[in-house]
């Protein structure tokens, strides 16, 4: 089935879940009516209820993804266990939602290793490191390593708890309102990245000058040349549309994002067994669901992109290497970061068994 009736058929079916679930219930004070969930399946009687919140809209792949983990859980738990989605950043952005998680309420989110830096656990945020994997079966099989368990443990202790990690998000590139063709041209440009220090110092070791900014306000940045450009995979910047306000994209892929789902340890930990264990195993298999839609998403986006009007460079592996060559300062930062001396060459070296 072509993605474009994959696309459509998953947003009629949400849809139709919205006006069953929305019917009756009214905005309140220009809360966008967050109150109410865009899609839920019909288990009134759930013993228990997880809301996943995220910046991303319906008609991105991950989204679906996060649907097929709400159809499945619902599913393999008889209809004792839920999942509300939130879309659009309607519980608030990423650090609201982690900081809510945080005080074991019934939140969840996807988030990265540069977020998990800055919430006290700072070797994990090597992983969105620019250029740091080659192959994205390096990332899988750093997610199986003991170095990336003994992360998820330190993360745990501070009260964050993964469901899963082998989510794909997407190869990450860069959208700008000029053209760049060579790592030079991004010197002195304002790009968007999320308000992490991973990615900040990480563009700014490009020549860039990064910004960080909630996903919701790009547009109107990059509008209003407030900004020169933003990063993110295909299916979120064409699902936000940055596309229309800057023609230029550079298929750099300095970040090969693999995402994860997080909530509250104190939460996860006030579950049965079998609840722990369908919330983990049923978020693994969307996860392996998303990663297959990603895959024929993104081909279908670039040619949407280049329909468009947008002008798209492919950089030769010269390009690339000498990218790589640029952010070799980025991983001399050890005590910048706070990383455990000699983390870059651990990492590479779990990344590779």
């Amino acid at each position: 089935m072509k993605l474009k009736k994959v696309l459509s058929l998953t947003l009629v079916s949400v849809m139709m879940l919205f006006s069953l679930t929305a019917c009756g219930k009214s905005n309140e004070e220009g809360k966008n009516n967050a109150d109410t969930p865009v899609a839920t399946t019909e288990t009134a009687d759930a013993e228990v209820v997880l809301q996943v919140g995220f910046e991303n809209n319906m008609t991105e792949p991950f989204s679906q993804g996060v649907q097929k983990w709400a159809d499945l859980l619902a599913e393999q738990s008889n209809g004792t266990m839920k999942i509300d989605l939130y879309p659009d950043s309607q519980l608030g952005g990423k650090p609201a939602l982690i900081d809510s998680m945080l005080l074991g309420e019934n939140v969840c989110t996807l988030a990265d290793g540069a977020f998990y830096a800055d919430y006290g656990v700072p070797d994990f945020g090597i992983v969105f490191g620019p250029f740091l994997f080659d192959t994205w079966d390096e990332c899988w099989t750093l997610i199986e390593s003991d170095w990336y368990k003994e992360q998820t443990k330190l993360l745990e202790d501070k009260g964050l708890k993964l469901i899963a990690s082998n989510w794909k998000y997407g190869e990450r590139h860069t959208l700008t309102v000029d053209p760049v063709n060579t790592v030079d041209d991004l010197k002195g440009m304002k790009i968007r990245v999320p308000s992490n220090q991973i990615q900040s110092l990480g563009f700014d070791t490009m020549g860039a000058a990064s910004v960080g900014m909630d996903l919701g306000d790009v547009y109107q940045a990059l509008q209003t040349k407030t900004i020169d450009g933003a990063e993110n995979p295909l299916a979120t910047l064409y699902g936000r549309k940055l596309h229309e306000v800057a023609k230029n994209l550079i298929l750099d892929g300095h970040v090969k994002n693999f995402t994860t789902l997080v909530c509250s340890e104190d939460w996860f930990n006030g579950l049965t067994e079998e609840q722990q264990e369908l919330l983990v195993s049923t978020a693994k298999e969307a996860g392996l669901y998303n990663n297959e839609i990603q895959e024929i998403a993104d081909k279908d986006y670039l040619d949407k992109m280049k329909e468009e009007g947008v002008t798209v460079v492919e950089p030769s592996e010269e390009v690339i290497a000498a990218f790589k060559e640029k952010v070799k300062p980025f991983y001399e930062m050890e005590d910048t970061f706070g990383w455990t001396p000699g983390l870059y060459d651990t990492v590479k070296a779990a990344m590779t068994k």
